[in-house]
């Protein structure tokens, strides 16, 4: 596997791969209201497009959640400018935290997500 890194301004961290093969990435979170449904099911419709197993979570805090679930994600209650930490393992991880990463910087727009 080779490093990663997202170009989207200072917000965004590189995506490192560590010895077990996990990627990571961590991006702020710039959504006005922070982690509320819309986003919340953008985030989970674009990690279910990816086979990795990828969990997320907000800096600092303990618990990771799945990704792929609404209601964990949701549950999270992540607020406006929280660091939101993501690890994924699998055979397209790298992509999958590059994109969700990208998605969140992108202060998740609408089309093409």
């Amino acid at each position: 596997m080779t490093k990663s890194r997202s170009v989207i301004n200072d917000r965004v961290a590189p995506n490192p791969v560590n010895a077990e093969g996990v990627i990571k990435g961590s991006v702020q979170l710039i959504h006005a209201v922070g982690m509320h449904a819309r986003p919340a099911v953008k985030l989970v419709k674009l990690a279910k497009r990816f086979q990795c197993q990828i969990a997320m979570r907000v800096a600092g805090r303990v618990d990771w959640v799945d990704a792929k679930s609404l209601t964990k994600v949701m549950a999270t209650r992540a607020a406006r400018d929280s660091i939101i930490e993501f690890e994924a393992s699998g055979a397209d991880a790298s992509a999958a935290v590059a994109a969700l990463v990208t998605l969140i910087a992108q202060d998740f727009p609408d089309g093409g997500h």
